[in-house]
């Protein structure tokens, strides 16, 4: 008889701790304007409990009815800008995100076809705005690092550890990016989901002209 550990060959690698995280779905959207390609950007509405009015992806929490990440990015980028399935094209995924705060975010790019289609949904969404994929190519963001390091709580079983209280913790560094546009910033996980977009772009665009 097999040993079971050998059933697991062949299996696929996911990602550990995957859901016991907070999981969330975005899309980043293309829309042609005048012949120019768009990223389509969001406000969050003002009224919102999380993060109001900052900038971000259509998007939000993979739920139980979802059947997996990307339905749950079309669901709530239709609910949140007001189109149909048909409205759109899926492209492709892009690179999971995990973050220092229990999130992990897993990115999609789509076409938006019909432009005219679009209308937010104002409990979720102030507005909507759109920036020339050009110009995201031809700019550098302000780039900064936020540390990251481990705060164990007062019942945090000290005497199980080598050095206990003076163990030394590793600490780490997350990379905050910042983009302007028209007076609007664009940062945290929304930029760096675009960064990870941009990179991936001038890497396929670079291997064509092979």
């Amino acid at each position: 008889m097999e040993d079971a550990y050998f059933r697991l060959r062949g299996r696929q690698a996911g990602i550990l701790g995957e859901f016991e995280l907070n999981r969330m779905a975005v899309m980043v959207p293309l829309v042609k304007l005048e012949g120019q390609v768009n990223i389509l950007f969001e406000e969050r509405a003002l009224t919102l409990n999380r993060q109001p009015g900052e900038v971000c992806f259509p998007g939000g929490a993979v739920e139980e009815s979802d059947r997996n990440p990307v339905r749950a990015a079309l669901r709530e980028t239709c609910e949140e800008l007001g189109i149909t399935r048909n409205d759109m094209e899926f492209i492709a995924p892009l690179d999971v995100l995990i973050t220092p705060y229990n999130s992990i975010v897993y990115p999609y790019l789509c076409e938006i076809d019909n432009p005219k289609a679009i209308h937010p949904n104002h409990s979720e969404v102030k507005s909507v705005f759109f920036v020339p994929l050009n110009y995201l190519k031809s700019t550098t963001p302000r780039v900064y690092d936020v540390r990251v390091f481990l705060d164990p709580g007062d019942d945090f079983p000290f005497d199980l550890i080598p050095g206990g209280k003076s163990y030394k913790w590793s600490t780490g560094t997350y990379r905050t990016y910042f983009y302007s546009y028209e007076g609007k910033v664009i940062w945290g996980m929304t930029a760096r989901i675009l960064v990870s977009f941009l990179e991936l772009l001038k890497k396929s665009e670079t291997e064509g002209l092979k």
